[in-house]
């Protein structure tokens, strides 16, 4: 902030003259004499503080290679990244906008070593400036919301210190779902290989010539391959829809016929788990837009789920409600229900509500993360309530597309 000289010398001239004709000569000349030096000093500061911004944009502008007539404090407000300007003992001279609202306590004057007391950010400024080269570093702030930088030291002349600060939460977000995918994926294909691998020991050697416990174990291993493959055909796809950014295919598909043509084809699969499906579609034909393989597949994971997990049940509701703008299509099923701290976490890759329960009826625990991505590419969306003892709604909410 600049100071107004002019108001200064006005002000201290007044309290001068005051002084002069009410206070004893003695004081009012010690008092002359204060004011001189501290008019002197404040000058002093006034043209420091000039020279200082001026050296700064110079700098800045020299290190930057901006034209004249950018203002290159304007230019680093509208970054996205958090940035701090450090002076030769490491005070803080400017923060831009983003940095004042990602670091709100934050502000000019401060020391950024007493601010940001975190070792790899103290050691990284002091390389930075030991060595005359850029230092990137990693920084977690546990006291803002766990967020994830990459931390960028700039030396720049005079003794000055560029910081940037880039928020790569999400991006670590990403990279942490990519590794527990790919390790969870190999846990699930080396449980299966395992058996297969121990029955096909056991086959060679101690039952070799038993007949009966070669077909027990026969039969086993066409499980966990069959178990193998669907795990397979689920992790295909899964990456299939991830690689998508939207609809590669603008279809009008018939949204009663798609949901029909499921619901004719899981019956004998629910006859057999004793489950009744009971469809309730309105009289006017529905479309969307969108794959009709992706539709199918989102409503057969939708039915299966129901029909397998709300099993006691004994039946499902499959009901349709047209919103004009939307179609709404829930899947009710009437078995144990599912705790509200598990709701949140359904359509997570692998997440399972019950392992045991999940592997008896030869689930993979992708289905529902499948659904989440087909909706996210069809802009639609899912809403799950659930009641322990009295089963699940599965909500399902697509545009609808009006057919000529």
């Amino acid at each position: 902030m600049q100071i107004r000289m002019q108001s200064l010398f006005l002000i201290h001239g007044i309290i001068a003259f005051f002084a002069v004709l009410f206070l004893p000569k003695a004081l009012a000349a010690i008092i002359v004499v204060l004011l001189f030096f501290v008019i002197f000093w404040l000058s002093k500061k006034n043209n420091e503080q000039k020279n200082y911004d001026k050296n700064t944009q110079t700098i800045m502008r020299n290190t930057i290679r901006m034209p004249e007539d950018v203002d290159i404090y304007n230019l680093l407000d509208a970054l996205p990244d958090s940035l701090f300007l450090l002076d030769n003992k490491n005070d803080i001279v400017f923060l831009n906008q983003t940095a004042s609202k990602t670091f709100s306590r934050v502000v000019n004057g401060q020391n950024y070593i007493t601010r940001f007391r975190a070792p790899e950010l103290v050691n990284a400024v002091r390389r930075c400036q030991q060595m005359h080269q850029s230092v990137t570093v990693e920084y977690l702030d546990k006291k803002n919301n766990e967020t994830f930088f990459i931390v960028l030291f700039v030396p720049l002349g005079g003794g000055q210190t560029l910081c940037l600060f880039r928020d790569r939460t999400e991006t670590r977000r990403l990279e942490r779902m990519r590794t527990d995918f790919i390790a969870n994926a190999s846990h699930e294909l080396r449980t299966p290989l395992t058996s297969l691998r121990g029955f096909i020991e056991t086959i060679r050697g101690p039952a070799k010539d038993d007949a009966d416990t070669r077909d027990k174990f026969l039969t086993i291993m066409q499980d966990q391959a069959e178990r193998m493959s669907r795990l397979i055909d689920d992790l295909l796809s899964l990456s299939r829809l991830e690689m998508k950014t939207g609809l590669d295919i603008q279809e009008t598909v018939n949204f009663n016929l798609v949901l029909t043509h499921v619901v004719e084809t899981l019956t004998p699969l629910a006859k057999q788990m004793g489950v009744v499906l009971a469809l309730d579609l309105p009289s006017k034909t529905l479309f969307v837009q969108g794959r009709r393989d992706d539709l199918i597949q989102l409503f057969q994971n939708l039915i299966e789920n129901a029909c397998k997990y709300g099993q006691q049940g004994g039946k499902v509701d499959i009901s349709v409600v047209d919103h004009k703008v939307n179609v709404e299509l829930t899947v009710r099923d009437y078995g144990p229900g599912i705790s509200e701290e598990h709701i949140p976490r359904l359509t997570e890759r692998f997440y399972r509500v019950n392992a045991e329960v999940s592997r008896l009826h030869k689930g993979t625990g992708l289905g529902l993360a499948i659904v989440k991505h087909i909706l996210s590419l069809h802009h639609g969306r899912l809403i799950v309530h659930s009641t322990l003892g009295e089963g699940s709604k599965f909500k399902v909410i697509l545009p609808l597309k009006e057919h000529e």
